[in-house]
């Protein structure tokens, strides 16, 4: 992985740090009418991290193809009530944090140059071209949470 898609990936983890600042309750009301709140927009991130780290980071090799993502709607709905243990926002950020800098140091020992497929697609991924999807994911939610929390 290129230092600075993990410069990118630990830059989000920073910033998500910085919501501990805030009153709990601006972090539990929704971004909009119908949207998540703050803190499920976080548990959301959170669960994909931890897909990642316990399905993917540990297939990708030369030539690997990788189970497929899971149902997105059926992963979200799943990914709140997962956070629904944590008892604060601040103690889902603190292990957000805490997963997210295993998961860089996990996937930063991934030969950068090795080449995959997920599912039944055809499209190769390296470790980079895969974490721009995601740090482009973050970088959305990052956008609205910090327009709802300013």
């Amino acid at each position: 992985m290129s230092n600075k898609a993990a410069l990118s990936y630990d830059q989000i983890a920073e910033e998500i740090l910085k919501y501990k600042e805030f009153d709990e309750q601006r972090l539990l009301e929704p971004i909009s009418e119908g949207k998540w709140s703050v803190k499920e927009i976080i548990g959301h991130l959170y669960y994909w991290d931890k897909f990642i780290l316990g399905n993917h980071v540990p297939y990708m090799n030369e030539g690997a193809n990788l189970n497929a993502f899971p149902n997105h709607d059926l992963h979200n709905r799943e990914a709140i009530e997962y956070i629904s243990v944590f008892t604060t926002t601040g103690s889902l950020i603190d292990e957000f944090v805490l997963n997210r800098r295993l998961l860089i140091e996990a996937i930063s020992g991934i030969d950068s140059n090795a080449k995959f497929t997920i599912g039944s697609g055809k499209r190769q991924f390296t470790v980079d071209k895969y974490l721009k999807i995601f740090i482009d994911h973050d970088i959305h939610h990052l956008k609205q949470m910090n327009e709802r929390l300013s």
